[in-house]
């Protein structure tokens, strides 16, 4: 994948800040005890990127007309995306620390009834994809000129109703679609290889008729450079395939499929932090 400079990028600005979103995202799964560390990891470049660089919005109006939006279809990934907005200001961080405990606003999946920022509940998997198909078409009758981002996950892309989606955003030429592939080839049950191979995502996309990159999900120059070649495609939507690694920055996690749920210590946060930290 080719890279673009932009003078406006400032990239290492933005590895401080999907560092600072990791160790946030740890301690809020360690004050629960355990949690979704894996898939919440894997995104944080991905998020950071549409939230530091990208994406119109206002955090002093979350429902703004006329902003740009994202739908996490991988709905157990919330921790990461909670730590987001609450650096952006949507709530107070000290609501990360209620993560999925009683009367709060943190539930697993992320709830738009629930939590400010939130564009759309997830967490049946498949569902958000729809539902950022929806969202882009009433976007585009409106003749808005912002954009909807979508992230799935790799195992989710096995859900028929992703591909009824791909189907439809396709016919309704959604240039204005950008969804994100958290291709990190693990899922609840094993690898994606195993359970349902998905080596050959890209040409599943292409066989849609949608504009289909694949890069490096944790690198910020790739991320640019494609949503910026994306959002230049006006007449079909697009799909950006993210090589990741499940985990990423939690090393306890890296490497096994136990890391779609498990249980964080505080000795284990501590570690991790220390590591975060130490990193260059």
């Amino acid at each position: 994948m080719a890279k673009v400079k932009n003078a406006n990028l400032d990239v290492c600005k933005l590895k401080e800040k999907a560092k600072e979103i990791r160790i946030s995202t740890i301690k809020e799964i360690a004050h629960l005890g355990k949690g979704h560390i894996g898939g919440a990891m894997s995104i944080v470049e991905i998020l950071v990127y549409l939230y530091y660089y990208q994406m119109n919005i206002n955090p002093e109006e979350p429902k703004m007309e006329g902003r740009d939006r994202l739908v996490c279809s991988k709905g157990h990934a919330g921790p990461s995306v909670y730590a987001v907005l609450a650096d952006k200001g949507f709530f107070p961080k000290s609501w990360l620390l209620t993560l999925n405990k009683g009367g709060t606003n943190l539930p697993s999946h992320c709830d738009m009834t629930k939590t400010p920022g939130i564009d759309f509940t997830t967490g049946s998997l498949g569902q958000g994809a729809s539902a950022a198909a929806g969202i882009a078409l009433g976007q585009k009758i409106k003749d808005e000129k912002s954009f909807t981002y979508l992230i799935l996950g790799d195992g989710e892309s096995q859900e028929g109703q992703v591909w009824e989606m791909a189907e439809f955003a396709s016919t309704q030429k959604l240039g204005n679609l950008i969804a994100f592939t958290d291709f990190n080839k693990m899922q609840l049950d094993g690898y994606t290889r195993d359970v349902i191979c998905m080596d050959n995502i890209d040409t599943r996309w292409l066989g849609f008729n949608w504009h289909v990159q694949r890069i490096n999900g944790h690198d910020f120059s790739e991320l640019h450079y494609a949503v910026t070649q994306a959002k230049a495609v006006k007449d079909r939507p697009s799909m950006i395939i993210c090589d990741t690694i499940k985990s990423f920055g939690y090393a306890p996690g890296v490497g096994t499929v136990s890391n779609h749920s498990m249980a964080i210590s505080e000795e284990d946060m501590n570690n991790a932090i220390k590591a975060l930290e130490l990193e260059g």
